[in-house]
């Protein structure tokens, strides 16, 4: 099921949730990070997490989140999904709602992450420019992409 949650009901305890989906999604996908650039990110997703305009929850019939997205301003900001539960269709019926539901329009890909480019990819996206670094100055090159 996918919940929208209300800046007010994004909780301490909700939070540390999301950052453990975040860390442990990035520690199976991300391996250009090593785990100091990992918790040199942690703040920033927090921050993310804490204000983004709307935060969308992917939770299985225990109510547990197995996953959630981040959309402000038409732009996917984040999405992550528990390693457990990837390639289960939950990134798809995620991205599948921002776009019928929030006018999702674009979104950014770390290029070092191929599957999520091919991900993006197979959802109707493609690459209008790249960046070398990544927003916090990092050589991380960024793709950004948009919806066809």
């Amino acid at each position: 099921m996918i919940h929208s949650l209300s800046l007010l009901s994004r909780n301490e305890s909700l939070l540390q949730t999301l950052l453990n989906i975040w860390k442990t999604s990035v520690q199976s996908t991300h391996l250009f990070l090593s785990e100091k650039d990992i918790a040199a990110l942690r703040p920033f997703v927090l921050q993310g997490l804490s204000g983004i305009d709307q935060l969308l929850l992917y939770t299985a019939d225990s109510e547990a989140p197995l996953g959630f997205m981040g959309v402000e301003d038409h732009k996917i900001e984040m999405l992550f999904i528990s390693p457990g539960a990837m390639g289960q269709g939950i990134g798809k019926k995620l991205v599948t709602h921002a776009i019928e539901h929030l006018n999702v329009q674009s979104v950014d890909v770390n290029e070092q992450n191929p599957q999520a480019y091919g991900f993006y990819e197979y959802m109707g996206f493609y690459v209008t420019d790249r960046s070398e670094l990544d927003e916090q100055g990092n050589p991380f090159p960024i793709l950004h992409m948009k919806l066809r």
